[in-house]
């Protein structure tokens, strides 16, 4: 404890990195974490309140990939697990550089799906967990665009590019083998 602020060690993995134990406030939000301790700064902070999804990062646990929202889940929550966030789905060199984009963020390249670009790491965060999901649960073709809307429904975008997010998850859904199955006859 310094100047009044309670610290506890926090150690957790990041994008397969592992970090820590790092002294972190005992009520600070991993959002910040992310940002001023690791400098990864792709996640974003929107309206801090967790309505915007902009902030989503990924957990790998025993409940799946799952998103949660950095910007009201404390850091400390996050002990022990790990996580994904937009900097870690692109392949990159040993020196860091980007090889090659995921199929996801290729795709919203590809659609032109974003305009400000505020938004997109919590979309393709969304995109990548329900990718994910429908590996291990495929979708009938028929009910693919109702389990998109579901997945990135709860996210904001406020230059509108909904359209565009829909139709790239759509299309890396529909080329990506074994995630929608063919209707029945």
């Amino acid at each position: 404890m310094s100047d009044g602020i309670v610290t506890l060690p926090l150690s957790l993995t990041v994008n397969g990195r592992a970090h820590g134990p790092l002294q972190v406030p005992e009520d600070m939000m991993l959002i910040d974490v992310l940002h001023e301790y690791l400098g990864l700064t792709g996640t974003r902070f929107g309206c801090g309140q967790g309505v915007c999804r902009a902030c989503t990062v990924i957990v790998d646990d025993e409940h799946g990939p799952r998103e949660v929202r950095s910007c009201i889940t404390g850091a400390h929550y996050f002990a022990g697990k790990r996580i994904r966030t937009v900097e870690g789905h692109a392949q990159r060199d040993d020196t860091g550089a980007i090889v090659q984009l995921s199929p996801v963020q290729q795709a919203f390249l590809d659609h032109y799906s974003f305009q400000c670009g505020y938004c997109t790491p919590g979309f393709v965060n969304a995109a990548t967990v329900l990718l994910e999901r429908l590996r291990k649960a495929p979708v009938a073709k028929s009910e693919l665009e109702a389990t998109i809307t579901d997945a990135l429904d709860p996210h904001l975008c406020r230059c509108t590019g909904y359209v565009r997010y829909y139709q790239a998850v759509k299309a890396v859904a529909l080329a990506t083998p074994g995630l929608v199955r063919e209707d029945a006859p």
